[in-house]
């Protein structure tokens, strides 16, 4: 594809939002801090419609961008992970947000395309490879939302590479996190408590990592979280 634009074109599968004041309706959205931590890093992010992949072809839509990020959100149906009961605490669950963002992720996979997936984005990838999560953590003890705390980063890792760092400061948001592993996944990454903060799968076809915390947040003044944005985007030349 000949492009006139020399920044790589970054996918972000958009967010269903409810309200938007300032746009008066329903919308589809992205995160501001996200999509400046791309273009800071390089990329031309572009938000992209979840439409029903069974009305349309989602790799034929993902094979015209240079990368994939899978931004955070709302919790994933249980019942996409085998669970057959649902805990008071899962909130925002939208079937068809769960099931274009699943169709992203085993595609993206497929096709071999850069891909960072984030906070949500991380356990989509997890479920999507036949992974479970739980449901919810826990009380205060257990408590990963509104918090900054350290990370270990496994060595050789792709996640490694790409923060420069051994031990990384991760911005928290999420009250779930993985339990089983999907198949071939390894984790780069852990909390103290020994919550998976980073995921990879050694031997994929193209670039992936995966990280549970949110970059986003503090890549403007972190070099490690800028250099997750950075990574992606060297890899979608």
């Amino acid at each position: 594809m000949t492009r006139t634009c020399a920044r790589p074109l970054i996918a972000i599968p958009a967010r269903f939002a409810a309200t938007t004041s300032a746009l008066r309706y329903a919308a589809e959205v992205n995160a501001r801090a996200l999509i400046e931590s791309v273009w800071r890093a390089g990329g031309e992010p572009v938000s992209i419609h979840p439409a029903d992949p069974s009305d349309t072809d989602v790799a034929a839509r993902l094979a015209r961008f240079d990368g994939i990020l899978l931004p955070g959100g709302g919790d994933l149906a249980p019942n996409r992970y085998g669970a057959t009961d649902t805990h008071d605490s899962v909130y925002d669950v939208d079937d068809l947000q769960d099931a274009f963002d699943l169709e992203v992720a085993r595609r993206s996979l497929d096709l071999g395309l850069p891909l960072l997936a984030v906070c949500r984005g991380m356990q989509v990838v997890n479920v999507a490879l036949g992974g479970t999560l739980e449901q919810d953590m826990g009380g205060p003890e257990r408590e990963h939302r509104h918090l900054v705390h350290p990370v270990a980063i496994r060595r050789g890792t792709l996640l490694e590479q790409a923060t420069g760092a051994e031990k990384a400061d991760a911005s928290c948001y999420h009250h779930q996190r993985v339990d089983r592993l999907g198949d071939g996944l390894e984790v780069t990454a852990r909390a103290a408590d020994g919550t998976p903060e980073g995921l990879e799968l050694p031997g994929a076809r193209g670039w992936f990592t995966a990280v549970q915390w949110h970059p986003e947040d503090t890549a403007h003044e972190d070099a490690a979280q800028h250099g997750l944005f950075a990574a992606l985007v060297r890899a979608a030349y």
